[in-house]
């Protein structure tokens, strides 16, 4: 558990530092308002000690901008006697607790204790929610999925066929599964199909089935995946990746609810709601006539499009520490915690593999971590390499240096900012900058204010 310690005197902050640390805590320190929300903004904060008069802010507001970011931080407040009302109302703030000075250590880590507890209750609650909500095995806390998450809980009830696209890696066999789990075909089977590993030639007996004889090596009758999806959902991965005669048997199921196995004669009649998924694109494969048109149209009647983990950066934390549980259990650990550098490095890169590079990363850093404690050292390469800049081309007459770096910084942040929505936290996590430097570098370069 991390917490952080957001107060201006150093021995208070040593004695506090100290006492927890010795209790088993991880625990950060800042000495200014400012400092104390880059800290809570840049990595998860489990509970937050905030003294209520800071130099630079007062301590109801940073209060404030603490919960508007998170309202599951656990906030208890540092008071003097004198104090107690502004304490009080605080609380009406949604502080948890209130510590009035001077204090004893023993209340301290009491104090801490059930404000950690109640987090704990609050995040089993939130999960046993979205597990029965057939949502837990997926994690979010951006926008982006939570828009994604509304199409899926107004679309798992129907019996529409459902298209997800994405970037691979970004989760969409989770997806699929989530919409299984809310749709009334949770009591039917959900069988998955990697299109495009099962062999070209095998694909159509593996989706339809065979009879005994119908080819070399069919020793018995066999039951094609549609069958045993029968009554529930089939999920087709990869589906751009299926062949055009594949295609059409596959448009005869949907049209008809009926196929005939390979080397049969008989019908087989099934009830199965198809979600199809897919990396490639799929309207350019229909205009270049390597995708059939109409059955296009048949798997198109929803779209989800997963956005890549580099567009959500705030879905990071959650899924660390998601992954962090599940590693640290199946490699026989004790919990284990990322330091704030690792995760400002995990938050800063951009991820071309999506949510699965993310997970092998945590992987191979639960296996090899000596002790409970991640750090920088215990990521991959790839990770930790600074994104290679373009070749600088100069002109025979020259440039102005200046004007040529503002120009460069410009089109940096204003591409940036586009790509964020216009957020510039997001923003400025992206360009591994602080969100107040990033906002500064926008007003001296004249660029359209963004959202906050």
């Amino acid at each position: 558990m991390r917490i952080l310690i957001i107060d201006d005197e150093p021995v208070l902050q040593d004695v506090l530092s100290t006492v927890l640390r010795r209790e088993g805590f991880q625990v950060t320190q800042a000495a200014t308002a400012a400092e104390g929300l880059r800290q809570a903004e840049e990595g998860e904060v489990d509970l937050v000690l905030l003294d209520l008069m800071l130099p630079d802010k007062p301590g109801l507001e940073v209060l404030r901008e603490l919960k508007g970011r998170d309202p599951e931080t656990v906030v208890v407040v540092i008071t003097a006697y004198s104090s107690v009302e502004t304490a009080i109302a605080a609380m009406r703030e949604g502080a948890f607790h209130y510590i009035a000075k001077p204090f004893k250590n023993q209340e301290v880590v009491l104090t801490v204790r059930k404000g950690l507890e109640q987090r704990r209750l609050r995040t089993e609650n939130r999960d046993l929610r979205q597990r029965l909500e057939g949502l837990g095995t997926l994690v979010w806390r951006s926008q982006a999925m939570e828009r994604v998450i509304g199409l899926v809980r107004r679309a798992a009830p129907s019996r529409s066929n459902i298209l997800l696209t994405g970037e691979s890696g970004t989760g969409k066999e989770l997806l699929a599964r989530a919409i299984h789990q809310l749709s009334p075909r949770v009591e039917g089977s959900f069988v998955v199909v990697n299109t495009g590993s099962v062999p070209t030639d095998l694909l159509e007996s593996t989706l339809f089935g065979h009879i005994r004889g119908a080819f070399t090596g069919a020793v018995a009758n066999r039951r094609g995946l549609f069958e045993v999806a029968d009554s529930g959902t089939i999920f087709l991965d990869e589906i751009g990746t299926i062949t055009p005669p594949t295609q059409a048997k596959l448009l005869r199921v949907i049209q008809e609810r009926e196929f005939i196995p390979v080397g049969g004669e008989q019908t087989v009649k099934v009830d199965v709601r198809i979600i199809a998924a897919t990396n490639a694109d799929l309207p350019r494969m229909v205009g270049e006539g390597t995708f059939r048109e109409d059955l296009f149209y048949r798997l198109n009647v929803i779209t989800i499009e997963l956005p890549p983990l580099r567009q959500r950066p705030d879905d990071i934390p959650a899924l660390v520490n998601q992954f962090l549980r599940r590693f640290a259990e199946e490699n026989r650990k004790s919990a284990l915690a990322l330091t704030p550098h690792a995760l400002d490095v995990l938050m800063g890169y951009n991820w071309p593999g999506n949510v699965r590079q993310l997970e092998n990363v945590i992987e191979r850093a639960v296996v090899l971590c000596p002790g409970d404690v991640i750090d920088v050292d215990l990521l991959p390469g790839e990770v930790l390499a600074p994104q290679s800049a373009p070749a600088a081309t100069l002109p025979a007459e020259g440039v102005g240096l200046k004007d040529a770096v503002n120009a460069y910084t410009r089109a940096l942040i204003e591409a940036s900012l586009a790509r964020c929505g216009g957020v510039q936290r997001r923003a400025a996590q992206m360009l591994r900058v602080r969100p107040s430097t990033l906002n500064e570098m926008i007003r001296r370069l004249g660029i359209a204010e963004a959202d906050e």
